[in-house]
């Protein structure tokens, strides 16, 4: 057997970089060993890796030296940044968390140049602003972002580019999981399972979390010919009522799909819910040009195991609330 290529893996304890360090060792074919990046290999999911065949290396997105080392001798990398790490609000006045995406995204992009690395996956987001209209009431933050994880990742592309280094910019959708939390069905006060999302009648794309990670895998497997292309992750394009109606079916009682206006849930009061509301309008507003991305002939090329919203519901159907 012909040497394998390493593929180092930032965030690998995460879901995006744990479902990719996942597929690698689930990889009959053996091509590729997984590298798995994170700041405490000590921790619980890091042992967990390495039981499992990865090796684990100490590596800090904040530590472009420490980045240099992790990347030396790996033949491709995979990127993600973490918008949403918990930190103090000392820390995120110090330092926007807009500004650390932007900054860490540098730092890899050197990092990997530097040593070598030859074949980037940078899981990034596209700008939402051309999709707000100026004065049209909604709240900027930082200055000008109207979804800052998103707008702050897009903003970030250019440092691969500037790299030199082949790049594909990977792109999640909502995730399936999503809706065991934050857009689980609730029961209202007649006891009834009802679906509030602020989707309105957009057709809005998902995926699971681990086929982030398998699609990852299948964009290495292509090589750099994947380089400058734009793949956007869904397994699902739906409105909210065929979400609503997906989960009737795996639950085996109705739930009834109701839509609630971005302003409601901008008006909300929650930590975030400026940026919820905004995040919402968007994928409203740009449906069909998310829909028109996802090239899903590439996708079950890519990752041949691409589930759909039913298929998931079919082996979790028992982990959402009800």
């Amino acid at each position: 057997m012909s040497e394998q290529q390493i593929i180092a893996v930032v965030g690998a304890t995460g879901a995006q970089g744990g479902g990719l360090v996942r597929a690698i060792l689930d990889d009959r074919s053996g091509r590729f060993a997984a590298r798995a990046l994170t700041r405490d290999p000590g921790s619980a999911r890091a042992r967990e890796l390495a039981a499992l065949g990865a090796e684990v290396v100490g590596a800090d997105l904040d530590d472009e030296g420490s980045l240099r080392k992790a990347f030396d001798g790996a033949h491709g990398a995979f990127v993600v940044t973490n918008f949403w790490e918990p930190r103090t609000p000392e820390e995120e006045r110090a330092r926007p968390a807009t500004t650390k995406e932007r900054e860490q995204a540098g730092n890899a992009a050197r990092a990997g140049q530097e040593a070598g690395v030859r074949h980037f996956v940078w899981s990034t987001l596209s700008d939402t602003r051309g999709y707000f209209r100026p004065g049209d009431g909604t709240p900027s933050f930082e200055g000008s972002y109207k979804v800052p994880h998103a707008d702050g990742k897009a903003e970030a592309d250019r440092f691969f580019l500037e790299s030199g280094v082949p790049t594909t910019f990977l792109q999640a959708n909502v995730y399936y999981e999503a809706f065991r939390d934050m857009f689980a069905p609730r029961r209202d006060e007649t006891g009834a399972l009802v679906l509030s999302l602020g989707f309105g009648e957009a057709r809005v794309a998902a995926q699971a979390a681990e086929d982030v990670g398998r699609t990852a895998l299948g964009i290495f497997r292509h090589g750099i010919g994947m380089a400058r292309r734009r793949v956007s992750v869904a397994g699902s394009v739906l409105t909210g009522a065929q979400y609503a109606a997906a989960l009737s079916l795996a639950l085996g009682e109705p739930v009834t799909y109701q839509a609630v206006s971005p302003d409601m849930i901008r008006a909300a009061g929650f930590p975030g819910a400026g940026e919820v509301g905004n995040m919402l309008q968007y994928l409203i507003a740009a449906a069909p040009d998310i829909a028109e991305l996802i090239d899903f002939e590439l996708l079950r090329e890519l990752n041949p195991r691409l589930q759909s919203f039913d298929t998931w519901l079919a082996a979790h159907r028992d982990t959402i609330p009800r």
